[in-house]
């Protein structure tokens, strides 16, 4: 299955996977510096910021560059 996008750095990688990932290695302080949006700045929660980012195509797709700036050279 991989061979169906096997130049998308994303693909089988799960949104959540993304945000806990990101949370993880920056932290919510810095994270909300590198992506300006509310959820991860005022009582950020991986499930409050998963409801943004589906409704939100434009955060979800800063997000994920970032994550593969920072994940998928490595």
């Amino acid at each position: 299955m991989s061979s169906e996008q096997p130049n998308n750095p994303l693909h089988g990688i799960k949104l959540q996977q993304i945000v806990e990932n990101l949370v993880e290695y920056y932290g919510w302080e810095q994270l909300s510096l590198h992506v300006d949006i509310n959820c991860f700045k005022n009582d950020p929660s991986v499930k409050s910021s998963l409801k943004f980012l589906r409704k939100h195509q434009w955060a979800r797709d800063q997000v994920e560059e970032l994550w593969i700036d920072v994940f998928a050279d490595s």
